[in-house]
């Protein structure tokens, strides 16, 4: 089964117009697509330059809004982008270390939990033995 990558992401949102407002003038992605599917479906994708779309959805009721925990979006610039966000009025943990990187956490507006985080130089990408302490 060649699985190539992640496609997409849903994110369960109660209000995809403010949703978007976040995921694109808060964290700065990309607006795709902002369309009406049917009356009560509408398609709101975003995404970041690289990597998968996001799409902040209100129909699925096994995802009720607030419910993904872990979404973790990469930076080059933690600290720029942890001053951003501080300037935007978002609430952000402190930051803190591991053997892979630097991260910090924070929730939209919903209480969908994200990770912002920096990888270290040379950080192990898919082998999570490479991560532990007593490796």
């Amino acid at each position: 089964m060649p699985i190539s990558h992640v496609q997409v992401v849903s994110v369960p949102v109660s209000d995809q117009g403010r949703a978007k407002d976040f995921y694109v003038d808060t964290l700065g992605l990309t607006l795709l697509a902002d369309q009406q599917l049917a009356p009560d479906m509408r398609w709101v994708m975003v995404a970041p330059p690289s990597g998968a779309r996001l799409t902040l959805v209100t129909w699925f009721p096994t995802m009720p809004p607030g419910s993904l925990k872990g979404l973790v979006l990469e930076t080059d610039d933690l600290e720029g982008d942890l001053a951003t966000l501080g300037e935007k009025g978002l609430t952000v943990s402190d930051v803190q270390s591991a053997p892979w990187g630097r991260f910090v956490t924070f929730d939209d507006p919903d209480g969908n939990g994200i990770v912002l985080q920096a990888s270290a130089p040379n950080a192990p990408q898919s082998d999570a033995a490479g991560w532990r302490d007593d490796a």
